[in-house]
């Protein structure tokens, strides 16, 4: 027990030594180039990785469907606005959207039925829950 608390302190001496080496290292050539240094340790420090910053997001289809579903006129759409009330719509997407990547057709009802059973505001019963669920189902997929 004793070596082995004597090797892991060893261990982390030697990390630590190889870390505070690689600093002073930067800290010299920081001395040594000035605000140069940054080619030694940045690759591609000139290209356009800031004006490009967030171009290379996925966007996700099936979320884009969603939020625009849950704002549209559709008559499913506005039944579920006026039950989730208080629920940030932004909110319940995230949670449909992971519902709708099972692969299963009832295990999706039956997920988005409990998200809405959790977000709905108001008293309904499971039939009509189930209702709605599968009619989100339906007008989404």
């Amino acid at each position: 027990m004793v070596n082995q608390q004597q090797t892991n302190h060893s261990t982390q001496l030697e990390s630590l030594t190889e870390a505070l080496a690689a600093a002073r290292n930067m800290q010299q050539d920081w001395l040594n180039y000035g605000l140069n240094f940054v080619h030694i340790y940045v690759e591609d420090v000139e290209g356009d990785w800031l004006e490009t910053w967030g171009d290379d997001e996925i966007s996700n289809p099936l979320f884009d469907a969603i939020k625009d579903f849950l704002v549209s006129d559709d008559d499913v759409a506005i039944k579920l606005r006026r039950y989730v009330g208080g629920t940030s719509l932004f909110d319940l997407a995230v949670d449909l959207e992971e519902c709708l990547r099972i692969s299963r057709d009832n295990d999706k009802i039956s997920a988005v039925k409990d998200v809405l059973a959790n977000d709905i505001n108001i008293n309904i019963d499971d039939l009509e829950l189930l209702d709605l669920a599968n009619n989100f189902v339906d007008k989404l997929l």
